[in-house]
């Protein structure tokens, strides 16, 4: 049996909030669609991206099924499910899913074994990638070197989103409902546009500088690698604390509203800034409804739409490719006008009906994870390790 490294944690990771924010946005609203994390070498792109195992939630799948169906949603049933009338379930980790670069074409489709077929009549599947991939994460590592008849396969697949096995006559469609994460070193080569549009939100991260924090990514390696027993031991509870997040972040998502007056000022901010099409301004709502579900509230506040905004259209070119993606100022200052125009109509987020009950326990579980990537990490103590270690002697 080989030996599986086992993963960092997410709860264990120094910095990059906001990436860490817009990747569990994902997790609790799959509907958002994806990321694409971009930055250069030794940034950690790769291990946060698998960190996220530690924390994903488990869902209801149809027992018998390589596809992962989902057994209250017969319409998104694969073709062999829709031939069978009673269904057992089980319970799956959600989990992500590799795309290496020499993937070929059948590896990443799916195919059917004609042989087996037809000595014995039974169809069997090699399932594909973006048959594992369904209802769970796919990973593309340096997503611009992939080649680019497989991105058109992937993105078909998305935008449907379905797969067809096809051979000899033989037909078999599946659901292919999955998050799509890429990474990409920019020095490396640009994503086509085209491509880029695709992902729905992107975060670019920068190498930390503060020596602090550099120090302390150090002593959280070094101890993983050492004693992932104590690494484990040390990070339980913060690892139980963002497991919650996502669960009630999941169950607060559909109570969340948006002013329309917000929606107003997405869709003019979006229009001064001249970017193409309408994706932009949906994601836009979507992910304030998620940070807001975050963050335990029932209602999208100014904040939620600026950091959404630059999830959403710091990687998109503008007036029909003219224009390159805005900076982070321009963003900010477009939306900022716009909102406080909202906010001075009367009808922001106070005009919004809020939900009955105590958030105090989500509130407090929440705000000190999403603070930081709103207001930096000033907050943030050197010797973390130390003080965990302390707490719990």
């Amino acid at each position: 049996m080989a030996f599986e490294k086992q993963p960092f944690l997410f709860s264990a990771l120094v910095g990059q909030e906001k990436l860490k924010t817009a990747y569990l946005a994902n997790i609790v609203n799959p509907k958002i669609g994806g990321l694409l994390i971009s930055g250069p070498k030794g940034t950690g792109k790769s291990t946060i991206v698998h960190s996220i195992i530690t924390v994903l939630p488990e869902y209801e799948a149809i027992a018998d099924c390589r596809f992962n169906c989902d057994p209250d949603h017969p319409e998104k049933h694969c073709t062999l499910c829709r031939e069978k009338e009673n269904h057992e379930t089980k319970r799956n980790k959600m989990r992500v899913v590799n795309l290496p670069l020499s993937c070929t074409e059948d590896r990443l489709i799916g195919s059917i074994d004609i042989e087996k077929l037809l000595k014995t009549g039974e169809k069997k599947i090699e399932v594909g990638i973006l048959g594992e991939a369904n209802r769970n994460i796919l990973y593309i590592d340096e997503v611009n070197l992939l080649p680019d008849h497989l991105v058109d396969d992937i993105l078909d697949a998305a935008a449907s989103p379905w797969n067809t096995i096809e051979r000899e006559g033989l037909s078999i469609t599946h659901p292919a409902d999955f998050i799509l994460v890429g990474t990409m070193n920019p020095e490396e080569g640009e994503l086509r546009p085209q491509i880029l549009d695709r992902f729905p939100i992107n975060v670019k991260v920068e190498s930390i500088t503060d020596p602090r924090l550099r120090v302390e990514i150090v002593k959280r390696n070094l101890l993983h690698e050492n004693n992932p027993d104590k690494f484990n031991e040390l990070f339980e509870a913060d690892q139980k604390s963002i497991g919650s997040i996502i669960v009630k972040a999941k169950r607060y998502l559909p109570r969340v509203q948006i002013a329309e007056s917000y929606i107003y000022a997405i869709a003019e901010a979006c229009g001064e800034l001249k970017v193409d099409g309408q994706r932009p301004d949906i994601v836009i709502v979507k992910t304030s409804q998620t940070i807001a579900a975050l963050d335990g509230r029932d209602d999208v506040k100014p904040g939620d739409v600026l950091l959404s905004a630059e999830f959403a259209l710091s990687h998109r070119t503008r007036d029909g490719g003219l224009l390159g993606p805005p900076t982070a100022e321009e963003i900010r200052d477009a939306f900022v006008k716009y909102l406080k125009k909202a906010e001075s109509s009367g009808s922001g987020s106070s005009g919004t009906k809020k939900i009955s009950g105590d958030n105090a326990e989500i509130d407090k579980d929440v705000d000190s994870f999403l603070e930081r990537g709103r207001d930096g990490l000033e907050d943030m103590e050197p010797d973390d390790i130390e003080v965990k270690k302390k707490r719990m002697k």
